[in-house]
């Protein structure tokens, strides 16, 4: 059940993923914010989901995360768009440098504890 603040839920999205080593960590949460958000450049809030992605990379795999804060009935669209963001399994970036991945899990994830105050920033905006 999704913790709520501001009337946004609040919620999580994991995915590993497999990258070259010297590959951009940031490519895929750029691949996100496109999806949900049309553009890496606009006012906030973010439109549909205000969201925060971060990347650890272990080797050849990496574990991205995000957390994100959206009304609870446009939750299946959020997570339809971060699906389908990671499984085009590349993006170009600005200079149109381009970075692939292959996409291996992704689905629902749980805030943990520390995360909780920043999904709650995020939902308000």
């Amino acid at each position: 059940m999704p913790d709520n603040g501001a009337m946004r839920g609040l919620y999580a999205h994991n995915a590993r993923l497999r990258m070259d080593a010297d590959a951009d960590l940031r490519a895929p949460g750029a691949a996100i914010t496109l999806a949900l958000c049309g553009s890496w450049e606009h006012k906030p809030p973010c439109p549909l989901a205000g969201h925060h992605t971060s990347a650890e990379r272990t080797g050849g795999t990496v574990r991205v995360k995000v957390i994100f804060a959206t009304e609870p009935e446009h939750l299946a669209e959020v997570r339809r768009r971060m699906e389908d963001a990671l499984s085009a399994e590349s993006v170009a970036g600005p200079e149109g440098v381009v970075t692939v991945w292959v996409l291996e899990a992704s689905g629902a994830g749980e805030l943990a504890q520390a995360e909780r105050e920043h999904a709650r920033r995020l939902a308000d905006g």
